[in-house]
């Protein structure tokens, strides 16, 4: 599973015109299911997102998480982060997952985040959707939870 995970100052995403999902400062994560991709992965990414130390301290280090500076979540499913990119000039999407397991994992990922106790906002699943944000820093990392141990 993976996420491209952006600190923001704001963002959110729209449907058809309207506003579906918006947050304050926080993260914005595009998120994308693999094949072999299962629940642990979902559970494991959502831990790493709200964990992940992206926000900078007194000293200005990026030294504290989501859940630190009490930061909202803006979870966006994209499967074109699933592309295979190593040949050609056409991404491929085989390494994706098939749309119905990609959505039951995606709802898992938002689900393990709100148990975790930070403010969840999202797009809708498999939506043509306009994401806006407000990029701090900027900072924007890719993060990954791969199946196996």
């Amino acid at each position: 599973m993976i996420g491209l995970l952006q600190r923001v100052s704001r963002a959110q995403v729209a449907v058809d015109g309207k506003v579906v999902g918006l947050i304050g400062r926080g993260l914005l994560v595009l998120a994308a299911v693999e094949r072999n991709d299962g629940d642990a992965q979902a559970s494991r990414l959502a831990e790493r997102i709200v964990g992940y130390r992206v926000f900078p301290d007194t000293e200005g280090r990026m030294n504290l998480s989501l859940k630190d500076v009490g930061g909202e979540l803006l979870l966006v499913s994209q499967f074109t982060l699933a592309a295979d990119t190593r040949k050609g000039t056409r991404p491929g999407f085989s390494k994706a997952a098939a749309p119905d397991v990609g959505r039951r994992l995606f709802d898992r990922l938002v689900a393990e985040s709100k148990a975790l106790g930070v403010r969840v906002a999202t797009g809708v699943y498999g939506a043509d959707m306009d994401v806006e944000l407000v990029n701090s820093g900027p900072v924007t990392i890719l993060l990954q939870a791969h199946p196996g141990p």
